[in-house]
């Protein structure tokens, strides 16, 4: 079975979408696009072989030639276009964040409750990276033991111009965020904000680089050194110390240079190159899921958690640092069985 997939937003990331679901994976066809920017979308659908473009995202929601959605819009734009997918009835993958605040994030919740089923898809593609896999294998088996801390690094060689310091955490943390949660089967209740001295590569407008601090309902710590002008290159850590052992990420080159009395590897230029298969393995889940009318993968509940602890750490850099805890809402039944949702915390 083939799904018609529309695509709303066809910046970097849609485009990049686009491709994979027309030339890589299997059991999916582009058949709609639509963007802010409507002459890109026209230059899009032009070099697909039957897509169409439409004015707005609402429109292409309810375009009968549309069987699910992919959303790769601007943040602020997500709750839109989430909730027009549930209200008609459509499996949706949000790239995250789900929403940008955490009552928009509570709306769509409560809109997916009431449909009465998961139709929500949220992007948090380090699920699916094969060490992260591996990673979560390892501690699911008691290879390590109890799992007490996890130490997170986000390196990126610079960002664009309209990146705002809250984007540090909201846009580069939110994914350290998420596969925290996931790799320790924990909720987070507490988080704080650490800012060494300022890097000289960083504008003067953006907190860089920070340490993300934060603490988990069954006391696990974890901390995110995120550097997002460190230039050297594209550059994810992440390692978990259990009582008995560590696990952590192996570096993803596939050789390792030896000459002139030195070695070397590279190191991925952007998160294209670094998370390469994890999309394709992402999507291609997505596509099966909805081809068989349920959804999988990273729910609402995981984008709404996420958005709080982002909101948390936000508000402690904002005032200084200073540790702020945070709640979440009882958790719906509708989310219970998905893995790496965590436990409820009040």
């Amino acid at each position: 079975m083939t799904i018609n997939v529309g695509v709303i937003g066809v910046g970097m990331i849609g485009q990049d979408h686009i491709r994979r679901l027309t030339h890589v994976l299997s059991g999916a066809r582009v058949s709609a696009v639509t963007d802010v920017d409507i002459d890109r979308a026209k230059s899009v659908a032009t070099g697909l072989p039957a897509a169409k473009a439409l004015q707005t995202g609402a429109e292409l929601v309810t375009d009968s030639e549309v069987d699910a959605v992919v959303v790769a819009s601007w943040g602020p734009t997500h709750e839109e276009y989430v909730l027009a997918c549930i209200e008609a009835g459509k499996q949706v993958f949000c790239e995250k964040p789900l929403a940008t605040t955490r009552e928009a994030c509570e709306r769509i919740v409560d809109a997916e409750v009431a449909a009465g089923k998961r139709l929500v898809m949220v992007g948090f593609m380090r699920r699916y990276d094969d060490g992260y896999l591996a990673m979560k294998e390892t501690i699911e088996s008691g290879g390590i033991g109890t799992p007490l801390m996890f130490h997170s690094a986000h390196r990126n060689p610079a960002v664009p111009p309209h990146y705002v310091n809250d984007m540090i955490i909201n846009d580069t943390c939110v994914h350290d965020v998420d596969v925290a949660r996931w790799l320790l089967d924990d909720e987070i209740v507490a988080a704080r904000v650490l800012v060494p001295r300022h890097s000289s590569l960083a504008g003067d407008h953006l907190t860089d680089p920070i340490m993300f601090v934060f603490e988990t309902a069954r006391g696990a710590l974890v901390d995110v050194e995120a550097s997002v002008n460190i230039q050297y290159g594209y550059d994810i850590r992440g390692e978990v110390v259990g009582e008995r052992g560590t696990v952590a990420l192996a570096d993803s080159n596939r050789a390792v240079l030896r000459s002139d009395r030195r070695w070397s590897g590279g190191v991925p230029e952007d998160w294209r190159e670094r998370f390469l298969r994890a999309y394709d393995v992402e999507l291609q889940e997505w596509i099966d899921a909805a081809a068989a009318g349920r959804s999988t993968g990273p729910s609402s509940w995981d984008g709404y958690a996420a958005t709080v602890v982002c909101d948390a750490g936000v508000a402690a850099m904002n005032n200084g640092g200073e540790r702020v805890v945070l709640s979440l809402r009882e958790q719906p039944d509708l989310y219970k069985p998905t893995a790496g949702a965590g436990p409820t915390v009040e």
